[in-house]
């Protein structure tokens, strides 16, 4: 199942916004700046205006899906005031192959041995709005469409972070989010917040006790990372963009409705959210049955400085209850084994995940997650990876002149419990993987990318994925996928008082 969701370090101001700060100029300037595209454009410039009367006799032309975005951007030198509202958009392609590769046997759910190009797009609206000095809301329509191998099938480690698990390649439209925000502040202490993605730029308390309700994905307040969490722009693979292992609550394209719940000091910040699970596995509608069937998380995060670099450490615990089966019953039935025939409400899915990012330089970093499920109940929202361990680097292009480019590399090893083995080697399946077969080995999966800023604001990007023993099974594979990704943002920040 994809989860689509917008750039890790956008996320990561929630947590440290004022490290988002930025001089203002000794005078005002009005700027318009390209934006990241969808597609490519024969002109990418920059141009600069002394005053309003000049800026009147530019045309500007938007095309959202052909064309570059333009981005109006205002600069002051006195301190900025709250923003009232703020409005962006993205828009991300991404084009994936694979060949064929070594496939003794297949199943329903297994990925196919045959040449397979996809594509999918997602595009987005970002609007936020302030209700008062401490209340926002945010809403976020969305578009999402295209095909994954095989039906999104065959790699728990699926390699398209961006690919709803819909087969279908058709954009539909949905509601992506819309959830309101309150802080309770402690203390007169503040700090300055940029206008980003989904947040309102002003100051914030940094002591303070936030209450946000409605419907999101938590992964936007969740498991961050600087330097793995965002499909658009960092590394593709499910398993390395969040933690595999955390199969959070979410419906077919990854979000949810729920409330969740932060307390923030300078150093640390404690979180706790509960939310609705999907009513079938990967399924598109919620279970209403809250008290019963529902998803609970906490996460504790730690920053801190190492040779007066910072860091952060979080620790999450998760406990999922829903109407799930379980695979030690599927493995009492004759013949072929079947989890959803064991189905009850309240099954209990727990788990925990370690999440670690260092800066070792201002444009070096590197970042590391553990996590690990009880893998005794099916898997049910997110995907099938009981165990799971990553680490990588990344690695910004000031060394060659480029530096709004990243080239990062990372490794994955996903693994399941002895039971859900057994399970798949029986010939049972989950809802994305099973090969009638199995031959049990830990999935692995190598990444890279390289991202080009091809001007202000439109991005290119290489990756290229390997893949071990897909969806568990040492006979099969080995794969390489390579990909190609354009992504695009229009924004424009409130410049006027």
């Amino acid at each position: 199942m994809g989860k689509p969701v917008q750039a890790a370090e956008a996320a990561a101001n929630r947590s440290q916004p004022g490290t988002w700060a930025r001089q203002n100029q000794a005078k005002r300037n009005i700027i318009v700046r390209v934006s990241p595209g969808l597609l490519s454009s024969p002109h990418c410039v920059v141009h600069r205006f002394e005053s309003m009367k000049q800026l009147r006799y530019i045309p500007i032309s938007v095309c959202l899906f052909s064309g570059i975005g333009w981005q109006l951007m205002a600069q002051d030198p006195a301190p900025a005031e709250s923003e009232k509202w703020n409005l962006s958009y993205q828009a991300t392609s991404i084009g994936q192959y694979h060949g064929t590769f070594r496939s003794p046997y297949a199943d329903q759910f297994s990925l196919q041995n045959y040449p397979e190009r996809d594509v999918s797009l997602t595009s987005t609206i970002y609007l936020g709005l302030r209700l008062n000095n401490s209340t926002a809301l945010y809403f976020n329509p969305e578009i999402a469409g295209g095909r994954g191998f095989s039906g999104v099938n065959g790699l728990a480690n699926s390699s398209n972070g961006e690919l709803p698990r819909v087969a279908s390649a058709t954009p539909k439209p949905y509601i992506a989010r819309l959830y309101i925000t309150h802080d309770f502040a402690f203390g007169n202490e503040h700090e300055t917040v940029e206008s980003d993605v989904n947040q309102l730029g002003g100051e914030r308390p940094v002591n303070r006790y936030t209450v946000t309700a409605g419907r999101f994905t938590l992964t936007d307040f969740f498991d961050q990372n600087k330097y793995s969490h965002d499909p658009r722009s960092q590394f593709m693979g499910w398993g390395v963009m969040y933690n595999g292992a955390w199969d959070y609550p979410a419906d077919v394209r990854g979000y949810t409705w729920g409330w969740v719940h932060e307390l923030n000091r300078r150093n640390w910040t404690l979180r706790y959210a509960s939310a609705a699970m999907p009513r079938v596995a990967n399924g598109l509608r919620y279970d209403r049955r809250l008290w019963r069937n529902r998803g609970d998380v906490v996460e504790g995060e730690f920053r801190f400085q190492t040779a007066k670099r910072p860091g952060t450490l979080r620790v999450l615990h998760y406990q999922n209850r829903a109407n799930a089966g379980r695979y030690a019953e599927a493995l009492l039935q004759s013949g072929r084994p079947d989890v959803t025939a064991t189905r009850r409400n309240g099954t209990l899915k727990y788990g925990f995940g370690v999440n670690a990012e260092q800066e070792l330089s201002s444009d070096l970093g590197v970042f590391a997650r553990l996590g690990w499920n009880d893998g005794k109940s099916e898997s049910f929202a997110f995907t099938a990876i009981d165990r799971l361990a990553t680490g990588g680097v990344s690695l910004k292009g000031t060394r060659w002149h480029r530096k709004f480019d990243t080239v990062a590399t990372e490794f994955t090893a996903g693994g399941i419990s002895g039971v859900h083995a057994s399970y798949l080697a029986r010939g049972g399946s989950d809802f994305l993987i099973g090969d009638g077969r199995l031959q049990y080995g830990p999935e692995y999966i190598w990444e890279s990318y390289y991202n080009a800023r091809l001007c202000p604001g439109l991005f290119l990007s290489f990756d290229l994925q390997h893949v071990s023993n897909p969806a568990y099974n040492q006979d099969r594979g080995p794969l390489w996928i390579p990909s190609i990704r354009v992504h695009m943002e229009l924004s424009k920040k409130t410049f006027t008082r």
